[in-house]
């Protein structure tokens, strides 16, 4: 599938995507892409986000390719059985385990766990490094398996914000034009 064909909604995470950060450079070089706005950044709250996100998937009128990264791939686990048939993929790096109660207490976000176990019903790729500090690469591997998609180890890449390297993210954008290449319009 091409980029063109397809509507890019862009899923951020706690505290959005700063201007550096690497879904913000995609959204400004894609002309298909836009994000999904949150009322409230920094008090991620799971029925809220996820409804923002099937009402701008619903509202989209091409095949979505979802990108989301950090607490906004829970969300799209959330929200996917609702998202199904309009959906051609989803594009899932540095997800957040909010099952960890040190995650919890940190950052207040809550309504996240437990994290969904079944499949997405929708072709994906979880991203996941080594050495992200809100999640074990064993458990995103685990949802994956879960979610019946695929898993990428992407080595010690941090939580894949501006501070751990991934402003621009070149290789991150050479991946997700790989991902959509495989991708074919859901069935309606």
């Amino acid at each position: 599938m091409k980029i063109k064909d397809s509507e890019i909604l862009i899923v951020p995470g706690l505290g959005n995507a700063s201007p550096f950060h690497w879904q913000s450079r995609w959204a400004d070089k894609m002309s298909t892409a836009r994000r999904v706005e949150q009322d409230d950044w920094d008090r991620p709250e799971r029925d809220a986000w996820t409804a923002r996100l099937i009402e701008e998937v619903q509202r989209a009128e091409k095949p979505v390719i979802l990108v989301a990264h950090s607490v906004g791939v829970l969300t799209v686990a959330h929200a996917a059985p609702d998202m199904v048939g309009k959906v051609a993929g989803a594009f899932l790096v540095g997800a957040s385990d909010w099952e960890r109660p040190e995650l919890k207490e940190k950052f207040g976000v809550h309504g996240f766990d437990p994290v969904p176990r079944k499949p997405l019903g929708f072709p994906a790729l979880v991203l996941a490094s080594s050495n992200d500090p809100t999640c074990d690469l064993d458990k995103a591997e685990g949802w994956a398996r879960d979610w019946d998609v695929r898993f990428g180890n992407a080595g010690e890449a941090g939580h894949f914000e501006a501070e751990s390297g991934h402003g621009p993210w070149p290789e991150g954008l050479m991946a997700f034009a790989k991902f959509t290449q495989s991708l074919q319009p859901p069935a309606a």
